[in-house]
């Protein structure tokens, strides 16, 4: 299908749709639910979703992914709704698109972060710490004990940053503080929370 847009748009690419055009396709469209019918439609605009994807994605081949997916939302979207002009709705459909695509990313590289501070400071001594069974809640206790420890700001930063996946900028608009202080307070925090948990491991021995 994807091949099938490609011809399209080359063949159509210098051709300006008509509303009489777009509001027939429109109709027959909803008469037929014939995806050929909505690849018509859909390759007067192509260029414009594909640029879209291209400006939020900022990847080709996200992008050309983006405007495959765009159309099959198209076939099962398009007849929910009384679409009176389809290029600005299939502008915001494809907006909306990407801003979710953005998030979901966003989404999953918070909770890989969300474990890095375990990963960061105190794996490579865990086996050593906890030779016990409850190893993990046994490390969780005791970084939740440091973390109590830290001073206000840094502990509220490390809580935001790793248990709540807040980016530097969202942390600094909750605590009303400069980036490069919450930078620095993570820093630190972080700092400290090994200092603390590595004297933890040595009143053990």
């Amino acid at each position: 299908m994807y091949l099938y847009f490609l011809k399209s748009f080359s063949l159509k690419k210098n051709f300006t749709a008509n509303t009489k055009t777009e509001h027939e396709l429109l109709d027959r469209f909803r008469e037929t639910r014939d995806p050929e019918i909505l690849g018509d439609l859909f390759s007067l605009y192509m260029h414009l979703v594909y640029g879209v994807c291209l400006k939020y994605l900022k990847n080709r081949e996200q992008a050309q992914d983006g405007v495959m997916q765009i159309f099959e939302k198209l076939l099962t979207e398009l007849p929910k709704h009384d679409v009176k002009d389809f290029k600005p709705w299939l502008y915001v459909l494809t907006k909306n698109f990407c801003l979710m695509e953005l998030r979901s990313a966003k989404s999953k590289g918070e909770k890989e972060k969300k474990f890095a501070i375990e990963q960061e400071i105190f794996m490579e001594s865990e086996s050593e710490m906890h030779p016990v069974d409850d190893e993990n809640s046994l490390l969780n206790k005791a970084l939740q004990e440091c973390i109590e420890k830290l001073k206000k700001e840094q502990k509220v930063c490390i809580r935001l940053f790793y248990y709540e996946d807040k980016c530097y900028r969202e942390i600094s608009e909750i605590l009303k503080f400069d980036e490069k202080k919450v930078k620095s307070y993570l820093q630190n925090g972080k700092r400290n929370l090994k200092i603390c948990m590595e004297e933890k491991h040595a009143g053990q021995e």
